[in-house]
């Protein structure tokens, strides 16, 4: 079944902001379909061609970061970030957009997750050590309500103790906002999995679910 054609010349401006639109996808006549995005019109995946859909970067990555280090059992980092639209902070992983600057990489995926774990956890990937590779290039977070999509990226840290483990959140930058970090066992995870909320009780995005499922299951080895 084929579904409806957008053009560009079927779309009206909503909302333009530095960080999100709002655009209304005219799909038929009287017909509206209200698109969430971060991206500026001449890049919003519903007017793509099929070449484009599938050639096309994801607007931002999402790390799963495992600890390993000799004697001991493997970790899975997440750290508490704010999360304004949610109003408190949520268990989350190393993420951020993609910048211009890591789209001319030759792998602009982990570049970006490279930065973002410097940035947002003071760590440095050693790609001569650590275990770096892509889960998954684009995933959809809320396909009915926003094209935003992330690449899931899978670093494993090699160290020989955690005290070459040096955390530090002084990296955030612009509205965000940390409070502290979190290593999790793979019993942990599970129980993070079963229960559905973290140790406070409280929810955790989809890409944090993703995450937890890719260490507890084993996928990651």
């Amino acid at each position: 079944m084929k579904g409806p054609v957008i053009t560009a010349d079927n779309v009206e401006t909503i909302l333009d902001k530095k960080f999100i639109r709002v655009f209304d996808l005219q799909y038929a006549e009287g017909r509206h379909y209200f698109d969430a995005t971060r991206r500026s019109l001449d890049n919003i995946v519903a007017t793509k061609t099929e070449e484009e859909f599938k050639k096309m970067l994801p607007d931002a990555v999402s790390c799963i970061v495992i600890i390993e280090h000799k004697g001991k059992e493997p970790q899975l980092l997440f750290s508490y970030e704010y999360r304004y639209p949610a109003g408190r902070f949520l268990l989350g992983v190393p993420a951020g957009l993609l910048d211009p600057r890591d789209v001319n990489e030759k792998c602009p995926v982990i570049a970006t997750a490279i930065r973002e774990i410097h940035e947002e956890t003071g760590i440095v990937v050693d790609l001569n050590r650590d275990e770096v590779s892509v889960v998954n290039p684009l995933l959809f977070s809320t396909p009915g309500m926003t094209d935003e999509s992330n690449a899931l990226v899978k670093v494993v840290l090699k160290l020989d103790d955690l005290s070459a483990l040096h955390l530090s959140q002084e990296g955030a930058e612009g509205q965000e906002c940390f409070d502290g970090f979190c290593l999790v066992t793979k019993e942990e995870a599970l129980k993070i999995l079963k229960d559905g909320v973290d140790a406070n009780g409280h929810f955790y995005s989809v890409y944090t679910w993703a995450a937890l499922m890719y260490f507890a299951t084993d996928l990651w080895k």
